[in-house]
């Protein structure tokens, strides 16, 4: 008894400090980020614990390149998908758990089967159908191909499965259509669920990187990954400290967004169970 404690506690110890190891070198380039970020650049490389902090690297890379810009465009563009991603999520997650009409089965493992396919697949064809109506180097253009989520429909369906049907019922005897039952009832039940959608859509579409270098070709219209890239290449010059100052302003937004809705987050995945 007394041996299988004592090796119950070496396990986790060992288990303790494997953790942190792994964190610690999962963290390294954030942690080397924030250092270059706000050190001048004879201390990036080198670590001198009493090396004076300065804010002069933030203040040469907004001046160098317009993130003012950049940031609006980003906004604009999460903002605008998330929004039209909650719109048509919803009305087909509501239709595909709530009402059996022909063909509803077949339907959803459509959008199951596109759950496998990922973007990057349909970048020439999207490209084209763009070109067609002129949508080339607009923010409708990088957001129009991502305003429809098979995730999203996925997630929601299977949230809104798991309210009760008797609300409905009650709904319509106080004499609220379809429309008044989806935003009285079920919206208010699923808010965690959609702040852990938002949270995805946020994350994934502040940081897409390869379908907005496609289609964007202007200031007015690249984001801030496109932005920061084109900032970073070898033509402005490579100054690690100014370079890690704009990625980590760059990214400082979407890490304050999860560590603020984080509980939120995990609690909605763990809800929402495949029914």
């Amino acid at each position: 008894m007394r041996g299988g404690s004592i090796s119950d506690r070496l396990t986790s110890l060992a288990s303790t400090v494997a953790a942190w190891l792994f964190g610690l070198l999962w963290a390294l380039p954030l942690l080397y980020a924030i250092w270059a970020a706000f050190h001048a650049a004879s201390f990036a490389t080198n670590f001198d614990l009493l090396a004076p902090p300065t804010l002069a690297n933030f203040e040469r890379a907004w001046s160098a390149a317009p993130f003012a810009r950049y940031f609006l465009n980003t906004v604009l563009l999460v903002s605008g998908i998330m929004i039209a991603q909650f719109l048509i999520c919803t009305l087909a997650a509501f239709g595909l758990a709530r009402w059996t009409f022909f063909g509803s089965d077949v339907l959803f493992a459509l959008i199951l089967v596109q759950l496998m396919v990922t973007p990057d697949v349909l970048i020439m064809e999207n490209y084209r159908t763009l070109q067609a109506f002129g949508l080339i180097d607009t923010l409708n253009g990088v957001g129009l191909p991502y305003v429809a989520s098979a995730f999203g429909i996925f997630l929601l369906r299977q949230t809104f499965k798991s309210i009760p049907k008797e609300l409905d019922d009650a709904a319509r005897m106080e004499g609220a259509n379809t429309l008044q039952t989806i935003w009285r009832v079920y919206l208010p039940l699923a808010r965690p669920v959609y702040v852990a959608y938002g949270l995805v859509s946020v994350s994934y579409h502040w940081n897409n990187f390869l379908w907005p270098l496609i289609v964007t070709n202007s200031v007015e219209t690249r984001p801030l990954t496109v932005g920061l890239q084109v900032f970073a290449s070898v033509d402005q010059g490579i100054d690690w400290s100014v370079i890690s100052a704009a990625a980590l302003m760059t990214s400082v937004p979407l890490m304050l967004a999860f560590l603020l809705f984080q509980r939120a987050f995990i609690q909605s995945f763990l809800r929402a169970g495949i029914r």
